[in-house]
């Protein structure tokens, strides 16, 4: 791996989201995308650090207090597999998972209101009420601040049926305390000020544009809205623009004093705590609110059977072409849910799926997708295909809704059942071995009535037959009950009459939870346990970093670094590298694309061959088939054709994408290298050029040439035997070695003088704001640990940062924003960027605001109250990161690649407590100049025009 330009944040930003911009909406499985396509996030945008971990490694804690005597009041109810429920007397649920395994503690509390709950001229508003919740409470007036200081992860969102609060923190008795009252607090006690709202209107309204820029975003949001004639789940999450601009403030307090209150709510704790003290303290705590003596709202609204097919298209700029057919289906209680499920996936999975088979491989489209946006009532089905623009649409059309439609007379394999349940399993899995995802994740179930359902779901996908999935295609995938084509009057229409949803009580009355058998360790993350855990070897030309430690789940990460060319060797091939890394994985010298999936699925490898996470288990053989996908590809003529199609398609799509076009405009601006050099940033012309030029015998030459193992580094973190492992990396590994040789490609501080450009980007409703300046700084300077807090408190320590303060908080200009500081590693080519998204008419006001902090943080400094929250926010997020396997594996791949151990860290952290405020000050002062900031805004200049006309 090569340190490469001073812009290298930049470059790979753009890289990345071509890409994702060419689907918006989740390509997903139904099962996993039902939350993603509902939810819309309050915080996400704030650029929070750290998110949350996804490799667990866990021990159950003593069986918790479900067999002590319980606090006055509450009762004891139903345990599933480490979980146990409580009821308190004012009707609030509480669901306790103890878990020793990391320090750390989530706690989530899911109110059952969501979208649906809202009434005419209020759509949004359960959104909107997310936002506010986060402006303070009775006794907690500052709680972003006061999350920042602790170094708390934190989220809330809104979905159809519910609304989530969370924070994952480091476990201490004090966190924890702080967390339930503040949670206890802001139950009943928040402000929901006319004043709050005032600024977080302006702030929901950008996040509402943002999602207009994107096509899937919209076109789902049509689609959903033609599809229902009275329910609320016609209406989308986010909700209508002059609802958000005018709700009333009374609104929003009724909303709130009704729907939040202990009686509908659910509050988990799950992690490193006590279960009988935390069940006692939070009793004290929320037991005092008082039960409420105010009925909530019936609703009897139910969805008509559809009575005929319905189309609809919507006309806008745009680079890339989408057609999607949706049908309704039962609530996600029905017992045919988990059947549908399995219909959505088997069509629309890539590169199993049968749509990507007829659809993709034969070039027809470049993409393909299904999901579910489903919950309590009836809900819709999504199946749809990415098309490049120009090409034709209406055969794409005809062959995916004929193909959905056909399934019921073309019931799924056992190989396509067994496909999809091994993934299906393989996810829940995951989610078990991890409190901190169990904890957020059932809020989904908790929505539906009972928490519980996670587990039923999971027995009926054991169940599940190709006559069953045959049977739910039957019912549902009709012309009469589809959302797409033409009116044809029919004199008899077969319409799809949706079955009643059973009570959860009825859902549940045949389960028998299965026990836990699920262990860990108390794993200590301090860098002297990590040292003193770690063995580092080497095992031929790899350096490999060796750290067992007893896992939930008995899980293992790897993570692989390898070392490829040099300056010389490396020019004129970038876009080869990049094509040579995306057909590892589409078919090697013993398995086909769709054969080496199930390899993976088999082996329970999550992640890619260089960077993973398998079992105890299936470690050796996992390490086997990396091995085997790493040297031996077969680089498939049709899948590099399928490929090449794909990066084109993305690169079309952020032709005109603001964030795509700021940041490209601004890595052109820093650009210093020659067309071809490996640090050389792209025009967009440049890249399609590249891309259409390729050619596969180049990626095979590239492969020969290029890969090898020697040197490298690796380093396997989790439940594993060391004596078994290390002689098997050598024999894969250790005599791997490239013809090319490597040598680091450094990139060098260049003194760029300012530019200042605004950008055309037509029709699109967000805009986007990037202002940066290269820096000469290297992570041995005495500067840097001074400027890493400096950087948390300007832009980088989420909402309650100085940049976040003015632009979110006092403006309302923007959803969300943040500052990075990048240092050289083994050069000094460093960086500061800062970023922000704002309606088009916004970015000039927000170009000043910036500015004006910025100055301001430099000629007035930062205070000493600023500088502890920071050191105490950031070690605590540091603390929580080496908790993380997948981080564990990367530090150390990443610092036996700079000859270095976690000691660094250690050391790091050293600096970091005894950083003054005046060297804190000097510091940001010396290496930030305001003037030398290049700054560029990309958004549509005709609304900022119509806009600035319209004001007084």
């Amino acid at each position: 791996m090569n340190s490469i330009s001073p812009l290298r944040g930049v470059a790979a930003h753009v890289s990345a989201l071509c890409l994702a911009l060419v689907l918006t909406a989740p390509a997903a499985h139904a099962f996993q995308a039902a939350q993603t396509a509902q939810a819309t996030s309050a915080e996400s945008g704030a650029r929070v650090a750290n998110k949350a971990a996804t490799r667990p490694s866990a021990k159950l804690a003593a069986k918790p207090a479900a067999g002590a005597a319980l606090p006055k009041g509450v009762t004891l109810g139903p345990s599933v597999e480490g979980i146990t429920e409580y009821r308190l007397a004012n009707g609030l649920k509480v669901l306790l998972f103890p878990d020793a395994s990391r320090p750390t503690v989530t706690v989530n509390v899911t109110y059952l209101v969501g979208s649906r709950h809202e009434n005419y001229g209020e759509t949004g508003m359960a959104h909107l009420l997310e936002h506010l919740l986060f402006k303070g409470a009775k006794n907690n007036r500052d709680i972003t601040r006061q999350f920042s200081e602790r170094g708390m992860q934190f989220n809330g969102t809104t979905s159809l049926d519910r609304t989530n609060y969370f924070e994952v923190f480091q476990a201490s008795q004090e966190n924890l305390d702080w967390a339930l009252q503040m949670e206890a607090d802001r139950m009943v006690n928040s402000f929901v000020s006319a004043k709050d709202l005032a600024s977080e209107m302006t702030v929901v309204r950008n996040e509402f544009e943002a999602g207009e820029n994107q096509p899937g975003n919209v076109l789902f949001k049509r689609m959903q809205s033609i599809a229902y004639d009275w329910h609320s789940y016609g209406r989308s999450t986010i909700g209508n623009r002059s609802d958000i601009e005018n709700v009333a403030i009374k609104n929003l307090q009724d909303f709130y004093r009704t729907y939040y209150q202990p009686d509908n709510a659910v509050l988990l704790v799950a992690g490193k705590f006590e279960p009988q003290a935390t069940l006692a303290r939070i009793n004290r705590l929320f037991g005092a609110i008082p039960r409420p003596t105010r009925t909530l709202p019936a609703f009897w609204t139910v969805e008509p059977a559809q009575d005929g097919e319905r189309s609809f298209m919507v006309r806008r700029q745009g680079d890339i072409q989408l057609v999607a057919v949706g049908y309704k289906i039962p609530s996600d209680l029905h017992p045919e849910a988990e059947s549908l499920g399995f219909a959505s996936e088997i069509m629309g999975d890539a590169p199993n799926g049968r749509l990507h088979k007829l659809l993709v491989e034969t070039g027809k489209a470049s993409q393909v997708f299904s999901f579910g946006q489903t919950g309590f009532a009836p809900g819709l089905q999504f199946f749809g295909a990415v098309v490049k623009k120009g090409e034709p649409l209406e055969p794409v059309r005809a062959a995916l809704t004929q193909a959905v439609e056909a399934l019921a007379d073309t019931p799924p394999t056992a190989e396509e059942l067994e496909r999809v349940r091994r993934s299906w399993l393989n996810t829940v899995e995951r989610s078990l071995n991890d409190p901190q995802q169990v904890g957020v994740a059932l809020s989904e179930s908790i929505a539906l009535g009972d928490w519980r359902l996670f587990f039923l779901s999971r027995e009926r996908v054991g169940k599940v037959t190709a006559e069953q999935v045959a049977a739910s295609a039957r019912r549902y995938y009709l012309p009469s009950n589809r959302v797409t084509g033409s009116f044809v009057p029919d004199d008899a229409p077969l319409r799809a009459a949706l079955p009643a949803a059973p009570t959860p009580q009825e859902a549940l009355k045949d389960f028998t939870p299965a026990a836990s058998t699920l262990v860990a360790e108390d794993f200590d993350p301090s860098q002297q346990n990590i040292l003193q855990r770690t063995t580092v070897t080497s095992a031929g030309g790899v350096t490999l970093a060796l750290l067992p430690k007893k896992n939930r789940g008995e899980t293992v990460t790897v993570d692989l670094r390898q070392n490829i060319g040099s300056e010389k060797s490396l020019f004129g091939k970038a876009e080869t590298w990049n094509l040579t890394s995306a057909m590892l994985m589409r078919g090697t010298t013993r398995y086909t694309r769709a054969e080496l999936a199930d390899a993976f699925d088999k082996l329970k490898i999550s992640g890619g061959p260089t960077h993973f996470q398998t079992t105890r288990e299936h470690l050796a053989e996992a390490l086997r088939l990396v091995a085997h996908v790493l040297k031996e590809p077969s680089f498939p003529e049709s899948e590099f054709e399928q490929l090449r199609q794909q990066r084109l398609v993305g690169l079309e799509a952020s032709r005109n994408e603001p964030q795509v076009v700021a940041l490209r405009a601004a890595a052109r601006h820093f650009e210093r290298y020659p067309r071809g050099d490996i640090r050389h940033a792209n025009t967009l012309e440049e890249s399609l050029e590249d891309i259409k030029a390729a050619r596969l015998a180049d990626v095979r030459d590239f492969h020969r040439d290029f890969y090898g193992a020697s040197p490298a580094q690796m380093a396997i973190v989790g439940d594993f035997d060391p004596q078994q492992i290390a002689p098997l990396v050598g024999e894969l590994f250790g005599n791997w070695k490239a013809l090319q040789p490597f040598a680091p490609v450094l990139g060098a501080y260049v003194d760029v003088p300012p530019a200042s450009a605004t950008l055309d980007t037509p029709d699109k409703e967000n805009g986007f704001y990037t202002a940066s300046m290269n820096l000469d700084l290297n992570v041995e300077d005495a500067d840097y640990p001074a400027l890493i807090l400096a950087n948390y408190i300007f832009g980088e320590g989420g909402l309650k940062s100085r940049l976040m303060d003015r632009i979110r908080q006092k403006d309302g200009l923007s959803y969300g924003g943040g500052s990075d500081l990048t240092p050289g590693t083994l050069d000094r080519a460093g960086g500061f960027m800062i970023t922000a998204i704002a309606a088009p008419q916004n970015l000039a006001r927000l170009d000043a605001a910036v500015r004006e902090e910025l100055a301001r943080a430099v000629t007035q400094g930062f205070t000493a109250e600023e500088l502890a929250g920071a050191r105490s926010g950031l070690l605590q997020q540091r603390l929580q990161a080496r908790s993380n396997d997948a981080s564990l594996a990367s530090g150390w791949t990443d610092f036996l690649y700079r000859g270095k151990t976690f000691a660094w860290s250690a050391e790091l952290e050293r600096k970091l407590n005894a950083v003054s405020l005046a060297q804190l000050n000097a510091a940001f002062r010396k290496k930030i100049d305001p003037a030398r900031l290049s700054v560029f805004m990309a958004g549509d200049q005709t609304k900022a025009k119509v806009a600035a006309a319209a004001k007084p």
